[in-house]
C-alpha cells in the first residue's frame, strides 16, 4: 500500500518535480550526485553543450599539456628547492576541490560523478558496484589511448592525474566468446531511468537590505554655558 501511495504521489506531481525527486533519491542512495547520458559516436562533429558543461575534449591529455608539464618539471628540478616545490604543490592541490569522473560503458552510456581529489579510486569502484546491473561479475576500468588498466585503487584522484576530470572505460572481466547482449544494459534499471536528467540549480534568494547599524554616542552631554548677563553701566553724567 505504501508503494502504491508513493507512486500515486509521483504521478500526480509535475514531470519536472518527478525528475528532480528521482535525482534526489539516487543521490541519497549513492551518497553523491550522478548523471547518466548517452554518448553518440556516429558523428565526429562536436555538438553544442550547455554553458558550464565540459566536452569530452576537456578530459583529454593533449601534447601541449605534456610539454607544458615537462617544462614545469624541468624548471622545478633546476631552479627550485624541494621545500618550495612541495609548498607550491600543496597550494595547487588546495585550489582544486572537485574531480569529475566519467565512466563510459560499451553500450555508449556514460555515468558521471563528482569526487574530491583526495578520495581514492576505490571510491569510484564502490560507486560502480552500486550502479551496475551485474555486480557479481568481475570487472575492471582502464584509460585510453593507449589502453592502460587501473590497478592501484589506493591512489587518490589527484595523484592519478584525474583532476579536474577524466574519462575511464568499463569492461567486464569475462571471456570474449560470451554473449555481449546478455550484459546489456550495464547499469541498473533505476540508474538508467536517470538518463538525460540533470539537477536544476537552486535560485539564490534575493539579498535582503540590512539596515545600517546606529552607533550610539555615549559621550557625556556638555551643556552650553550662556554668558552671564552684564549689568548696564551708567554714564557718569547720570550719576551726577
Amino acid at each position: 500500500m505504501r508503494i502504491l501511495s508513493k507512486r500515486r504521489r509521483l504521478t500526480s506531481m509535475d514531470p519536472m518535480d518527478v525528475n528532480q525527486a528521482r535525482l534526489v533519491a539516487a543521490k541519497e542512495k549513492l551518497g553523491r550526485e550522478v548523471r547518466v547520458f548517452e554518448t553518440s559516436t556516429a558523428s565526429p562533429v562536436p555538438t553544442e553543450v550547455p554553458d558550464g558543461e565540459e566536452t569530452d575534449d576537456f578530459y583529454d591529455f593533449t601534447p601541449e599539456d605534456y610539454y607544458r608539464l615537462l617544462a614545469t618539471k624541468k624548471e622545478d628540478k633546476f631552479l627550485k628547492t624541494r621545500k618550495i616545490r612541495e609548498a607550491e604543490e600543496a597550494a595547487r592541490r588546495s585550489k582544486i576541490t572537485t574531480a569529475t569522473i566519467r565512466v563510459r560503458f560499451p553500450d555508449n552510456i556514460t555515468l558521471e560523478a563528482t569526487f574530491h581529489p583526495s578520495e581514492t579510486i576505490q571510491s569510484l569502484i564502490d560507486l560502480l558496484n552500486k550502479v551496475i546491473a551485474q555486480p557479481e561479475l568481475p570487472f575492471y576500468i582502464y584509460t585510453t589511448p593507449p589502453k592502460k588498466l587501473i590497478k592501484d585503487m589506493s591512489q587518490d584522484f589527484y595523484s592519478a592525474g584525474f583532476v579536474p576530470g577524466a574519462i575511464v572505460y568499463f569492461s567486464y572481466d569475462i571471456p570474449r566468446d560470451g554473449d555481449a547482449a546478455v550484459l546489456s544494459p550495464y547499469l541498473q534499471e533505476e540508474i538508467m531511468s536517470l538518463r538525460g536528467l540533470d539537477f536544476i540549480p537552486e535560485k539564490p534568494e534575493p539579498a535582503q537590505s540590512v539596515p545600517e547599524p546606529v552607533i550610539a554616542d555615549h559621550r557625556p552631554v556638555v551643556q552650553e554655558r550662556k554668558p552671564a548677563d552684564k549689568k548696564p553701566v551708567k554714564p557718569k553724567w547720570l550719576k551726577m
